[in-house]
């Protein structure tokens, strides 16, 4: 371990894993309440076409994926809200087109080689430069902030939209900035694991955190656990066995997941008895209205205060019995 924290490029390699495993759980749990776990997928193939125009162009490939992701996330969400029954076909061609531009847009440019487009695709963080550093540490603390500060509107969108809309929400415009914060998100994490493998490390630890937690807001901070703690697994071990880093993260988390869904029945029968065992809470003793203080329980009272002797709770001074106020009389009377 001190010899690999040693290497400069270890160093910036575990930042930038605890930096990916802290963005991507933050964005991608509220993918998964609204079933959209492979949305990032195909943001990561639209992102490969940002990624051509950085070497055509001869500038950052991140920043370039980070214009031309959002600009696809806000068409996405766009074609989502419309609810158009031929949408689905729309981001079908947007994920393959995005995919096919960015490898013809690699191959034009000056920059082509046999690894200018692969670390992109499975993530190389042991070539993480100083600049990409903090590239991902800027994009990653706006998305953090977003996610964890706007956790209860972000999450009322992701339940019910109508319900959100009614109390008031601008639902729309929750909507576009969550995709693109997802956007953000799987640009920040290609150099980590990669643009066909960013998707996972948004889901896999939402979904292994939920197997054991019972709230939103406890999966979440379970999940961003989870991301960093595989993230630095992954780099660690990546290292040592000389294997990319991506696929060793990634499998780590669908390894945790595993162990975690064999915990979870046994966790979930536990807390069953837990519950069935609980008597639940005491009935407080109260005086009924029929029974006076030093009353004996069962015995009626020989006379109310201010009762007349010999007439019946109930009854009007001067009336017979049938005119006892009942509770229907009652309520004709207040009427």
């Amino acid at each position: 371990m001190t010899e690999m924290l040693s290497y400069d490029f270890m160093q910036r390699a575990l930042l930038a894993a605890v930096l990916v495993g802290i963005t991507a759980p933050a964005v991608g749990i509220y993918l998964v309440q609204r079933r959209q776990a492979l949305m990032g997928d195909g943001m990561g193939h639209v992102a490969m076409t940002g990624v051509g125009l950085g070497f055509i162009f001869q500038t950052s490939p991140v920043w370039m994926a980070v214009l031309v992701c959002v600009l696809g996330a806000v068409t996405m969400e766009l074609v989502r809200s419309r609810g158009n029954q031929r949408g689905d076909i729309a981001l079908a061609m947007l994920f393959y087109g995005g995919m096919a531009c960015g490898k013809l847009l690699v191959s034009l440019s000056a920059q082509a080689g046999a690894g200018s487009l692969e670390s992109y695709l499975w993530g190389s963080i042991l070539t993480v430069a100083p600049a990409d550093l903090i590239t991902i540490a800027v994009l990653g603390a706006v998305v953090v902030a977003v996610t964890v500060g706007l956790r209860r509107q972000l999450f009322a969108i992701c339940q019910d939209e109508d319900f959100a809309r009614v109390t008031g929400l601008p639902v729309r415009t929750l909507n576009l900035l969550l995709a693109v914060m997802a956007a953000v998100t799987v640009t920040v994490a290609m150099r980590v694991v990669g643009l066909l493998l960013v998707s996972a490390l948004m889901v896999v630890p939402v979904v292994a955190a939920q197997q054991l937690t019972r709230s939103f807001a406890a999966t979440q901070a379970a999940s961003i656990a989870l991301g960093v703690v595989v993230s630095l697994a992954g780099v660690t071990g990546s290292y040592h066995l000389n294997v990319p880093s991506g696929p060793a993260i990634v499998l780590l988390a669908i390894a945790v997941f595993a162990v975690f869904s064999l915990l979870a029945a046994p966790l979930a029968r536990r807390r069953h008895r837990r519950g069935a065992a609980d008597p639940g809470p005491k009935v407080c003793d109260v005086v009924l209205p029929e029974q006076l203080p030093g009353q004996i329980p069962g015995q009626l009272p020989e006379q109310f205060p201010g009762q007349i002797p010999g007439q019946i709770p109930g009854q009007l001074p001067g009336r017979g019995s049938s005119d006892a106020i009942t509770p229907e009389r009652g309520a004709g009377l207040a009427q």
